[in-house]
């Protein structure tokens, strides 16, 4: 089977649109359609329902494209595994993690891993859902659990957990909760029970959302963060995103999830990767520099 009209096939079932596809590769419409056609006559089927909205693949499209997707990862891996023979850090690194951690905690960060390293390219993946780090749809992982998969090296970073917060400026107006029971004065901010959140927090909610009938429910942690900022009421949020910010204070201290544990996984076949070990270094400096900031805090 010719590998390039393979190619062409990926890229056009990838767009589901020969001209996308041409401008991907750089080829002409009619040079894609001249490749396709010739690709199903050689394998004497039918690879795309065409009509006027664009392409879809036929189920023996289908199985064809798992295929060369299969491919196409495993030639990212084995390039990415000859550019980590280089001395030198540089390339693309697929980072994926959950969106509160990666636009809140890490992302902030980044700027002093590409001052070490300006020619890393981060690629930051940012879902609640879990990406298969061994079939490459990421290379490192950063994750709320400990991964299952097989054949991860993984790590233990830290361990976060829930807690109350709200702005100097709300408990000035509304007063300071002394127990759970005075929740039923204020308003709670939490993630709504159908959005993707750690089963720790999940519980929390629900346990508070007992003690008040004054809620607001957003699907995410900074939407939490800046109505919590806002002065409209007491937020649910990981310590990670408050630890040490002096525009938000703890409320209810004995109120709190149990620890969740952070863990960073990549595959195996990794292991020896300059992109990766540079990131996994760059990551634990970053958590013992955070936990030595809050020593500082509690020591004043």
């Amino acid at each position: 089977m010719d590998w390039d009209k393979l190619r062409i096939f990926h890229a056009v079932a990838d767009a589901g649109s020969l001209t996308h596809a041409g401008d991907y590769l750089h080829l002409s419409q009619s040079a894609v359609s001249r490749q396709i056609r010739a690709l199903e006559d050689s394998l004497n089927t039918t690879l795309f329902h065409r009509h006027a909205r664009g392409l879809i693949l036929t189920e023996q499209g289908e199985l064809l494209f798992e295929t060369t997707t299969s491919m196409k990862k495993r030639i990212e891996a084995a390039t990415a595994r000859i550019h980590d023979s280089e001395e030198e850090v540089f390339g693309e690194l697929r980072v994926t993690t959950t969106n509160g951690f990666g636009a809140m905690w890490l992302a902030p960060r980044l700027a002093k891993l590409y001052e070490k390293y300006p020619d890393l390219k981060i690629d930051l993946m940012l879902e609640e859902r879990v990406l298969d780090l061994p079939m490459r749809e990421a290379d490192v992982a950063i994750r709320m659990k400990e991964p299952s998969q097989a054949d991860l090296i993984r790590k233990r970073l830290m361990a976060i957990q829930m807690r109350l917060y709200a702005s100097p400026e709300y408990i000035e107006a509304n007063g300071m909760p002394e127990s759970i029971e005075d929740m039923k004065d204020h308003r709670l901010i939490c993630q709504n029970p159908q959005s993707a959140q750690v089963r720790a927090g999940m519980k929390l909610n629900e346990e508070l959302l007992d003690h008040t009938h004054k809620t607001l429910t957003v699907n995410n942690y900074f939407g939490v963060l800046q109505a919590v900022a806002s002065n409209l009421g007491i937020g649910v949020l990981p310590n990670y995103i408050i630890d040490g910010n002096p525009d938000i204070i703890r409320v209810l201290p004995d109120v709190e999830s149990v620890e969740v544990p952070v863990f960073l996984a990549y595959p195996e076949e990794l292991r020896q990767s300059k992109r990766v070990s540079a990131f996994r270094d760059f990551i634990q400096e970053e958590i013992l520099e955070h936990r030595r900031s809050l020593r500082a805090l509690d020591d004043t």
